[in-house]
């Protein structure tokens, strides 16, 4: 009787908090945010006053109370949310299941990585090749052994030409700053061998240690915000301290072009990239099995992009997009390196060129096909020998590996067809399931759908969308629309356990696949940069509008999402147009575009953005800043999301994104929240657990705001 009464109690506050918040919301009321106003940049003899600048001053102790008290006041806003816990405990369902990743091999060595669903971190495991079906694995790699928390991950395995010796990376709280450390796999035991403060690089191996980049050390209290400028290359011996370590290459005169080593596959080539941003690099060669080898330029113009993928009989195999903006390969001999020596290999399709890779004497090169995969396989000469039948229209990556193994593994998936993992034999020319998905999603009772929609100016812009194959477009469903639009990054339907949530809902997810990224190559990028921004922007409004013409959902029914550049177009998007969403999730974002190139690897972006050093750059940036296009008016409900070891777009672009926002939300019910998580960086390495509770919010967030009972 006792527990009757109390269940009856329980619902009956349920509805009392559904009640009050459809029909009678609470007024949210922000924590104080002090505006300063002597804070003012000029630029171009325009003087723009920046009145929470003083959030960008990670270490200061107001800082931290702002931290404490925003995290704190949405902490309170959940406590009205009754069913969080409820989506909570589903996730934690949804993610207990084991997994694993492409295996590779190493000598006689298979590697692979495995999860037994709710592990913070997965660990790397090795097998014996020769009996890969029925050998047990032994583990090779725990990081969950790093730390209690989860909060130290695996940044990266670089093995040993002879396979010997496996180096590793960590990272700690999602820093992009890296510490290196090398096990002798001969016996399993880690070496003194230990490099700190590695920065956007990795360890490319020859006999008897590796090359490696880095930047220097920053100041004590500004690691996480310090620009990084001055990258150079270093050689580290096995068995010596890093004190010790060898410069190889340096340009201080220009810190600002950075520097990255790596090596071909049999240690004779070691090649330098360099790059002045994000898109665009030279290429420098050095034969070291000639003593005193100098650098032989490659190309030195920063117009294009270049990528070794093998040497071949003293040639380099390279994939390009010089002069073919969907990409080609070719042969580049480097003591003939000038560019009307190259060799066409593979010629420019009508489709982008996205990865290529040398297996058993074969070159098997993948393509988006309208951002779909597709595999072909050609001879060393270039010459098509066939195609790779996938299981239908879904994405793929693989067939990793080197030029003499006749084995390799391919992924496919899709928004609705969870990752399945097949081995491909090249001697036979077959290909077979290796390891089977065991997510618990039905994807027979889904669907998804590869459609197109129109921008403003009329460009037809790819979308995918993922429900229930029985669903009723009628016009109500929750709607999650995500987007990105920028750095020549693809956005590929991949499946993603977070989602179910949403579609056992009677959700709708859908993916837009903006200009700005490399869907459709070179030119697909260009349409969304620089002075074409506002392109991006346009797409995304005309995804939103798509959905509601087409009766998926509405504007009181849908939500967008999006992180990093992501972020910058979510915040830009809801300034333009906020009638049109009902909530947002700016994750990450590059919200302050007037300043971003003040901070850690920022001024890299300048190359997709402009830069405010330019007037023209400096007006378009103006026009679009997610920070500085706000105003009084009716925003939708935002849940802002930044980390506090965000190293890559340090959280102050949020934090001053927010306080602004939460002022000009002339609104009195749709809150304006930002969540800062702790221990956690950009986005890569987060723990599961961290991971379930984020999603957690942002799925009861987005439910509780749409007034959607789960």
């Amino acid at each position: 009787m006792i527990f009757r009464n109390i269940y009856f109690r329980l619902i009956f506050l349920a509805i009392i908090v559904y009640i009050l918040h459809r029909y009678a919301p609470t007024p949210v009321n922000y924590p104080r945010t002090e505006s300063l106003k002597y804070y003012i940049d000029v630029y171009h003899e325009t003087e723009i006053m920046d009145e929470y600048q003083w959030l960008e001053d990670e270490n200061s102790k107001n800082t931290k109370a702002w931290i404490q008290k925003q995290n704190s006041f949405t902490d309170s806003y959940f406590r009205r949310i009754p069913f969080r816990k409820k989506i909570e405990k589903r996730l934690k369902e949804l993610w207990d299941y084991p997994t694993q990743s492409l295996p590779f091999i190493k000598g006689d060595k298979v590697y692979f990585y495995s999860n037994t669903g709710l592990q913070n971190q997965s660990i790397l495991y090795v097998k014996d090749k020769a009996h890969i079906a029925d050998s047990l694995a032994s583990i090779v790699i725990d990081p969950n052994t790093f730390s209690k928390d989860g909060t130290i991950s695996l940044a990266g395995i670089y093995f040993s030409n002879d396979n010997r010796y496996l180096g590793y990376a960590t990272s700690k709280s999602g820093s992009d700053w890296k510490e290196f450390y090398v096990m002798d796999l001969k016996n399993n035991k880690i070496l003194d061998d230990h490099l700190k403060w590695i920065k956007f690089s990795g360890m490319s191996w020859v006999e008897g240690g590796f090359y490696y980049s880095t930047f220097p050390k920053p100041k004590e209290g500004k690691e996480y915000t310090q620009s990084n400028e001055g990258s150079q290359v270093f050689f580290h011996k096995l068995g010596t301290d890093q004190s010790e370590d060898r410069l190889i290459y340096s340009d201080l005169k220009n810190p600002k072009i950075s520097n990255y080593a790596s090596t071909t596959s049999d240690g004779k080539y070691l090649l330098i990239y360099r790059s002045k941003g994000t898109y665009g690099n030279s290429l420098l060669v050095s034969d070291l099995t000639k003593k005193n080898g100098k650098f032989i330029n490659i190309i030195n113009d920063f117009e294009s992009e270049v990528s070794v993928i093998e040497e071949i009989n003293g040639s380099l195999l390279v994939i390009t997009d010089r002069g073919a903006p969907n990409k080609k390969i070719v042969l580049i001999d480097p003591k003939n390196p000038k560019e009307n020596n190259w060799k066409t290999i593979i010629l420019e399709k009508k489709y982008p060129l996205t990865m290529a890779n040398l297996i058993n004497g074969k070159i098997v090169v993948h393509y988006m096909t309208d951002v779909i995969s597709t595999y072909k396989i050609h001879d060393i000469k270039g010459n098509f020998i066939k195609d790779i039948n996938l299981p239908g229209p879904g994405v793929s990556y693989g067939f990793g590996g080197n030029k003499n193994q006749s084995i390799s593994w391919y992924n496919f998936e899709s928004l609705v067809h969870p990752p399945t993992v097949y081995m491909y034999d090249f001697e036979n020319d077959t290909s077979n399931e290796y390891y089977r998905s065991k997510a618990k999603f039905d994807k027979d009772k889904y669907v998804m759908k590869s459609d197109f929609y129109e921008s403003k100016d009329g460009t037809r812009i790819p979308i995918f969308i993922a429900h229930k194959k029985d669903l009723v477009l009628d016009g109500v469903a929750p709607t999650l629309l995500y987007g990105y639009g920028g750095f020549n990054i693809s956005q590929r339907p991949y499946f993603n356990k977070t989602i179910p949530v949403l579609l056992e809902k009677d959700g709708v997810y859908a993916l837009a696949c903006i200009r700005g990224g490399g869907e459709y190559g070179q030119e697909w990028h260009e349409a969304g940069m620089l002075q074409n921004k506002q392109n991006v922007f346009d797409d995304f409004i005309a995804a939103g509008e798509y959905l509601i013409i087409e009766g998926y959902t509405s504007s009181d029914r849908l939500a967008i999402r999006g992180g990093s550049n992501g972020g910058t177009l979510v915040g830009a998007v809801i300034n333009q147009k906020p009638n049109l969403f009902r909530v947002a999730f700016p994750e990450v974002g590059v919200m302050d575009m007037l300043r971003y190139e003040q901070f850690t690897i920022g001024w890299a972006w300048a190359v997709e953005y402009g830069s405010v050093k330019n007037k023209k750059d400096f007006k378009n940036l103006l026009s679009y800043s997610p920070l500085h296009n706000i105003k009084e008016q009716s925003y939708p409900s935002v849940l802002v999301f930044t980390a506090d070891h965000d190293d890559r777009v340090v959280p102050s672009h949020s934090y001053k994104y927010a306080a602004k926002l939460q002022k000009h939300q002339s609104s009195k019910n749709d809150p304006i929240l930002i969540r800062i998580g702790k221990s956690t960086g950009h986005g890569a390495g987060r723990s599961v657990d961290k991971r379930i509770k984020e999603y957690a919010e942002k799925w009861a967030f987005m439910f509780y705001e749409m007034d959607i009972k789960y």
